[in-house]
């Protein structure tokens, strides 16, 4: 057993301190981005400095907002998701609920919150799955910009606000924003509350610098609607919908963009299953996504984010691959080798493995720091006690992959598949309406 224990070290180690150098090098990056997104002094309008404000008419009006909200059996939180969003203090926007054929109180609660809410438009269709539910409030909204997000999300007052402030250049044509975990009852929600912060406060930023941020998350996303004239609908046939419309605007001629301070709080899932399940649909939504748009990866016709795609792939595809081979070497090697093969220095020395280990775990907590401090949450280190679950969970996150391939090369039916909501809420994001 010490022996297993110590190849699950080895690669801990390895893959730790691999990603660690690489999100190092993106540091620099990261700093440009916040030092060129300042705040705009307070009275500012909300498209002040955006391709929305006309300097010939500073008088102009804001662009209008439409909130695509896609529900299916959500009737324990998109009360709360709704009326979040109705708080906003965007000047001009609407909500648009969609209802996906639930078969729980979803629509009831919705048709209720549309004749109390101004702004707030109930639809309903037969089941087809989120792509769908998402292009039917496409089709019905009226906003120059659209903000596709999910029913259980929690929008701050100024989350529309940010959004809109984001598209300062032309080439912009979808915005980011920065998705907190609100449901903090658990161990592992609050780890993944805590080590989110390095994917967004951190790698959001700098991938934004070099304009090749591959996916606007789909529980916090916003289009320009003249854009989505030019990619067409959402695909109804694939689990990663916002990754593969992602990559289409940027085939457009378009790119993607971070707003770090347009929050939305949303539900991580609490158990190991069903962190397990979401992250299987995320990698078969990658997968999907580079079967549909293989052309793109490598190509420099698209910027930097054609070659970027490329490492990419390498990152998300193969290197978990390369990681649970690694591991299944090395325990063979502990199991079947003498005791000592490990230390054996014909082999690989323990005591490099054990420097390399070392070495990987200081570095990975500075860049959590520093992201933590990008996004002005060191309150967040109050979960600091969860992170000795960082090598059991890099461990189960590296299987996830392999099973997306399989249920792909299988024919898999690609199903919404969503996780079942708590409605628990550890977050204030403002005042009810």
């Amino acid at each position: 057993m010490t022996q297993v224990l110590t190849a699950v070290a080895v690669v801990f180690g390895v893959t730790m301190l691999v990603a660690g150098i690489v999100r190092l090098i993106m540091v620099p990056f990261a700093l440009v981005f916040a030092a060129r997104h300042r705040r705009l002094p307070p009275g500012a309008a909300p498209h002040a400095g955006t391709i929305f404000d006309s300097p010939d008419s500073p008088d102009s009006p804001p662009p209008s907002v439409s909130v695509i909200v896609p529900a299916y059996n959500e009737g324990v939180v998109v009360e709360n998701c709704v009326r979040s969003i109705a708080r906003s203090r965007y000047p001009d926007f609407e909500v648009v609920c969609v209802d996906d054929g639930s078969s729980d109180d979803t629509y009831a609660k919705l048709q209720a919150l549309a004749a109390e809410l101004p702004g707030v438009v109930a639809r309903t269709q037969p089941n087809r799955g989120k792509g769908a539910a998402l292009n039917n409030g496409v089709d019905y909204a009226l906003g120059d910009i659209l903000v596709l997000v999910d029913a259980d999300g929690m929008f701050g007052p100024d989350t529309l606000t940010e959004m809109v402030r984001a598209f300062t250049d032309e080439r912009i044509g979808a915005v980011c924003g920065d998705d907190r975990t609100i449901n903090l009852d658990h161990a592992q929600t609050r780890f993944l509350a805590l080590i989110n912060h390095v994917g967004t406060g951190l790698m959001r930023r700098a991938l934004s610098t070099l304009r090749c941020l591959p996916i606007v998350s789909g529980n916090t996303g916003a289009f320009r609607r003249d854009v989505l004239d030019r990619t067409g609908p959402l695909r109804e046939d694939t689990v990663g919908e916002d990754l593969e419309l992602t990559w289409r605007v940027y085939r457009a001629g378009y790119r993607a963009t971070f707003a770090p301070r347009a929050l939305v709080y949303t539900e991580s899932p609490s158990t190991l299953p069903q962190l397990f399940r979401q992250r299987v649909r995320w990698a078969r939504g990658l997968l999907q996504t580079i079967r549909l748009h293989y052309d793109m990866i490598g190509s420099p016709r698209y910027g930097p984010f054609g070659p970027y795609l490329a490492f990419n792939a390498f990152a998300q595809v193969l290197g978990p691959v390369i990681q649970v081979a690694a591991l299944v070497v090395f325990a063979a090697l502990a199991l079947l080798g003498d005791p000592g093969d490990l230390g054996d220095p014909g082999v690989v020395p323990v005591t490099f493995w054990q420097v390399l280990l070392f070495l990987s775990l200081p570095l990975t907590v500075v860049l959590l720091v520093l992201a933590l401090i990008l996004d002005r949450s060191p309150g967040d280190l109050r979960h600091a006690w969860t992170l000795p679950l960082w090598p059991f969970f890099s461990t189960v996150m590296s299987l996830v992959m392999l099973r997306a391939i399989w249920l792909e090369l299988s024919g898999a039916e690609s199903r919404w598949n969503k996780m079942d909501r708590s409605g628990t809420v550890s977050i204030k994001t403002g005042e009810s309406p």
